[in-house]
């Protein structure tokens, strides 16, 4: 296939542009469910002439319905998309990108979305797209999955669907650890019990603070719902998270400033779990948390980390060094940083280790 698809790069470049082109109009009207015509152009670059005699063409082979509200896309789109994924991929130069840092950090499987989705909504939609895909892709009845907090964590949730081919009545959806003290809609409650909803499946609920005292840690490791939910957490057998810069987690904490100071002595890129990561995936530092611990996720059977933005890539680069990721999800602009750094700093690999 991807031999077949270069020789109709070089012989039929214009035919490669319009399919490019064609297929990108198709999947943002995906990813915006529902948008009219100038909203759409704007989104594209494009001109509404230009769009106009596309979406037509769209519409006249039956791959999308145009309403008073706006176009979405039609069961055949969503079916010709599908098909169209992996040829998309290759025409987009990513199928190769995933490869290299799938090889490089000996992982199982890697996803890459077009565009950044620090900069992006539409990427950022797609992300969660790609992240809901992939988990569907691994759980089945009767299993445990944590998930971790965060908008990216939220937009995944969200583009969950229940699928027809499995009952999930069976599955139990858990936070990985307490909350932030963030907004409500980007807890790991939230979006455990989100997901769980979305797929047909059960939750529980883990209702501490994620950063806790001495005391109060104490005090709570005794008390046995706690002990019982925590337990739960600790048997998962896939694991969902996201992956944040330490500096930034540590204002989302609101750690102290010596402590903050004390993370940064420490060499600390990337965050994850309530663990902070160096640029040589070693944990620096933990915090005082219930849930996952790193013994925990070394035995998890399934690790999923979704990520994206150019300006994560040395805390998704410090989290795969750490070496217990299966699949990575993330962008364009974070993959191509990673392969960057990869290229500069060859032995930073984890196949060099």
């Amino acid at each position: 296939m991807r031999n077949l698809i270069e020789i109709q790069k070089q012989l039929l470049p214009d035919l490669m542009e319009t399919l490019k082109t064609r297929y990108t109009i198709l999947h943002r009207i995906l990813l915006f469910d529902i948008v009219g015509r100038r909203t759409l152009a704007a989104s594209l670059h494009m001109t509404e002439r230009v769009l106009r005699s596309e979406t037509d063409l769209l519409k006249s082979q039956g791959l999308i319905e145009i309403e008073s509200m706006g176009m979405k896309i039609s069961d055949s789109g969503r079916r010709l998309l599908d098909s169209l994924e992996p040829i998309a991929k290759n025409l987009f130069g990513l199928t190769d990108l995933e490869d290299r840092i799938r090889l490089a950090y000996g992982l199982r499987k890697v996803v890459i979305v077009p565009g950044d989705c620090e900069s992006s909504p539409v990427a950022k939609k797609e992300l969660g797209r790609a992240g809901a895909k992939a988990l569907l892709s691994v759980m089945g009845n009767q299993d445990i999955i944590a998930v971790t907090g965060g908008s990216t964590l939220a937009a995944v949730a969200e583009q969950l669907t229940q699928p027809s081919s499995v009952n999930l009545k069976g599955t139990w959806f858990v936070p990985a650890r307490g909350g932030l003290g963030e907004s409500v809609e980007f807890q790991a409650n939230t979006i455990a019990s989100t997901m769980a909803k979305r797929v047909g499946a059960q939750y529980r609920l883990l209702h501490i603070p994620d950063l806790l005292s001495d005391h109060a840690y104490q005090s709570l490791v005794q008390d046995l719902t706690i002990q019982e939910i925590v337990q739960t957490i600790r048997q998962s057998r896939i694991i969902v998270h996201g992956i944040g810069n330490a500096l930034e987690m540590t204002r989302r904490r609101r750690l102290d400033l010596a402590t903050i100071q004390g993370i940064q002595d420490e060499g600390a890129i990337a965050e994850s779990f309530g663990y902070y990561f160096n640029e040589q995936g070693a944990v620096v530092h933990r915090m005082m948390t219930l849930g996952l611990r790193l013994e925990d996720i070394m035995n998890t059977e399934i690790v999923i980390g979704i990520a994206g933005g150019k300006s994560k890539a040395s805390a998704i680069h410090a989290v795969l060094r750490f070496g217990q990721e299966d699949i990575l999800v993330t962008d364009e602009a974070a993959a191509l940083e990673i392969e960057r750094e990869m290229e500069e700093h060859p032995l930073m690999s984890k196949k060099d280790d």
